[in-house]
């Protein structure tokens, strides 16, 4: 049984993505998955990195949490805005705070290649954004998926990191939401019915205990 964690980084309530969210779970609990969902903006944190990776700043009892959230996933789904052809901040404190080095990855002695400690965990990004596709594509290239897929969970070993991405979407119709929504609760299906990998249990007793 796949172990899937939503994670909801829209610092409002009840926009689209919380509407995506609540359909793509859907589908995965009809599938049999186990779904756990993180909105972030109900979450009491410091979203502030004040010194800088690896420098003693205590997470916080809600960020404690996440942390074994995380490990004890099988599947990360993101549900997010582009802002700025980024992250909303919220989301990218959430990353700054609990991603931190020790956790997430490590650099061996002697390299200076990272490896990622959270793989054997998949994930799935979802996106919503007002820019049409072509433009996002060949204007922006496609610049928060290279830095949130590629410069972040990759980096940290998650992986393979699937892409949905609702672009245009201040002239969505009704029409067009609605079904983007039915896309959303199958595909919530697929990924539930995807064959769990491998991962550190050791990690997910540690954090536990």
């Amino acid at each position: 049984m796949q172990r899937i964690l939503l994670l909801l980084g829209h610092p409002a309530s009840g926009r689209y993505s919380h509407a995506l969210a609540e359909r793509y779970a859907a589908g995965a609990r009809a599938a049999g998955a186990e779904v756990e969902v993180l909105d972030l903006a109900t979450l009491d944190f410091d979203p502030n990195l004040r010194v800088g990776p690896g420098v003693e700043q205590p997470l916080e009892p809600d960020l404690e949490r996440a942390s074994r959230s995380i490990v004890a996933a099988d599947h990360l789904v993101f549900f997010f805005p582009m802002w700025w052809a980024s992250t909303p901040a919220l989301l990218k404190g959430f990353v700054d705070r609990v991603l931190q080095p020790g956790f997430a990855y490590r650099y061996p002695p002697g390299s200076s290649i990272p490896e990622g400690l959270l793989r054997g965990r998949s994930a799935r990004v979802v996106v919503t954004m007002d820019s049409p596709a072509w433009y996002y594509r060949f204007v922006r290239r496609r610049a928060l998926h290279h830095a949130f897929i590629g410069g972040t969970l990759k980096f940290c070993g998650i992986g393979p990191v699937r892409e949905t991405t609702v672009t245009s979407l201040h002239t969505l119709s009704a029409a067009k939401r609605d079904r983007w929504l039915g896309r959303l609760e199958a595909q919530g299906t697929k990924d539930a019915r995807r064959r769990p990998r491998q991962h550190a249990q050791a990690r997910v007793q540690a954090l536990a205990e």
